[in-house]
């Protein structure tokens, strides 16, 4: 199980430490605070098979939290900032009986926890111990009881294009030899440490910037949030070795740099992945900052990465998301056939790390799984050496930054309002981001850009809602009367 990860590290060697004046904790206290945080879980009635959401900022609260929830239960990490109606489906959807908060505020989690959902609040003392308090139980304590390497360990929603999001359980198996891939692809040792920017409800940041690192026995620094004015701070202040980010955050420090950074000579490479990094954003990168920076490939559904460019000698090539990482990659055709070398089609991947299928969704899993290969949804080709350029993305997902959005969440909210009589949502280029959300809409009533906008913040978090809404006679169709969101914004935007 993941929780012996923390036996991988010495036991007097630092963890996790939190940036910015925060605590550090080493193996072996780590290991002991999870332990007692286990059993405060017990106690409170949760136990094998019991789904336990957490909503909480990146810190050691989040990371204690999730190793407990995972040694009890399952974990299912939620983002803080998500909306009422969008934890409500998040915490019906997984069936959690309870969710870990900070220590008052998240009303909007509250709210959508009432009465059904078990609410604990995560606190931090001064000695930087983690403690899990309740007014209530869910019933009895229950025994204690280790999870077997293919129970659910985490579980987390990805987004889909015809429907609401789709449940991904990810085994303690798949996560622990996902941990083992990236470990291997970077060669981390003990003496590395890695910074966690990305959000640890995410696969990303949980699984590349700290299970790896707590796989090979090394440091992780986490930091709240990513904040530029401070990061290059951070870095030298803990020696960091290396930190794995979207292009966005990237960007934002290139152009924040006019010379090389103090603090960049402590770092080995950089690494990016979540989003395509455009190739001339990664030759600045090597250039100001010195180091290598190898681009990855990853999704929920493999628990992580499935390809990476290399660390030198070996070749990096830019645009490309490099090579599978213990993961198998073949190119297929639309009916499950193999494609050659140099041929586009639909990437599609085999390997442990991969999920058995999404939860209680067998029209997914019929669509998604041929002859025992996962399809994402990508299309890209092999070269002759096995690298991986992506081209395009079959399933309509907007990619903003990393988050993956579903354009048909965004419809649907926006066809609640009154006056919306259609509405078809798309992805359209963003210098920052790679791409933003934008809507076409008809009305049958009057309304404001202005007011659907705010319609949309409502029910949507900040980052889903569209910063553009363009009002139209009609929504453009093919000949056979579908829409096609790429059609609609190619028509609508030129």
């Amino acid at each position: 199980m993941i929780f012996d990860l923390l036996d991988n590290g010495s036991p007097s060697r630092v963890a996790v430490a939190v940036s910015v004046r925060g605590p550090a904790v080493t193996y072996g206290q780590l290991r002991q605070q999870v332990q007692d945080l286990a059993d405060d879980l017990r106690s409170l009635g949760l136990g094998r098979g019991d789904r336990i959401a957490m909503a909480l900022p990146n810190g050691l609260e989040l990371i204690a939290s999730f190793f407990a929830a995972s040694v009890v239960g399952t974990a299912a990490p939620l983002n803080p900032a998500y909306r009422v109606d969008e934890f409500r489906f998040c915490l019906e959807d997984t069936g959690a009986r309870a969710l870990i908060l900070p220590p008052g505020g998240a009303e909007e989690a509250r709210t959508a926890a009432g009465e059904s959902v078990l609410v604990i609040e995560a606190s931090l003392d001064d000695e930087g111990h983690v403690h899990l308090s309740s007014a209530k139980t869910v019933g009895p304590r229950r025994p204690d009881e280790s999870p077997e390497p293919a129970d659910t360990a985490l579980v987390l929603h990805t987004s889909g294009t015809t429907s609401r999001p789709k449940r991904v359980p990810l085994s303690h198996s798949n996560l622990m030899i996902s941990a083992r891939n990236v470990a291997a692809t970077y060669e981390l040792t003990e003496d590395d440490v890695s910074l966690c920017v990305m959000p640890l409800f995410h696969v990303h940041g949980l699984v590349a910037s700290t299970l790896a690192t707590l796989f090979t026995g090394g440091t992780v620094v986490v930091s709240p949030r990513f904040n530029p004015l401070t990061f290059w701070g951070t870095v030298t202040d803990h020696g960091v070795s290396w930190y794995s980010a979207v292009p966005t955050i990237h960007q934002v420090l290139l152009a924040r740099s006019k010379s090389r950074p103090a603090g960049a000579e402590h770092l080995r490479f950089i690494r990016s992945c979540s989003a395509s990094l455009a190739p001339q954003t990664m030759a600045g990168m090597e250039e100001r900052f010195g180091v290598p920076v190898l681009e990855a490939y990853g999704m929920t559904e493999a628990a992580h990465q499935m390809a990476s460019n290399p660390l030198p000698p070996r070749v990096r090539k830019p645009g490309s998301v490099g090579s599978g990482t213990s993961v198998e990659i073949a190119i297929l055709t639309e009916a499950g056939e193999l494609l050659p070398v140099g041929t586009v089609g639909e990437v599609s991947i085999k390997g442990p790390n991969v999920f058995g299928g999404y939860e209680g969704n067998a029209e997914a899993n019929a669509a998604s799984f041929s002859n025992g290969w996962f399809r994402t949804g990508d299309q890209g080709y092999l070269d002759g050496d096995g690298y991986l350029t992506l081209v395009g993305r079959i399933k309509e997902l907007i990619n903003r930054g990393g988050e993956k959005i579903s354009p048909r969440e965004i419809d649907e909210v926006l066809l609640t309002h009154p006056s919306v009589a259609e509405a078809v949502c798309f992805g359209v280029e963003d210098r920052v981001y790679g791409e933003e959300v934008a809507a076409a809409v008809v009305l049958s009533g009057p309304a404001t850009e202005a007011e659907l906008k705010a319609h949309c913040s409502a029910s949507l978090s900040d980052f889903k809602c569209p910063k553009t809404i363009y009002f139209v006679e009609a929504i453009p169709r093919t000949a056979t009367g579908k829409i096609q969101r790429r059609n609609v914004a190619a028509e609508i935007t030129k």
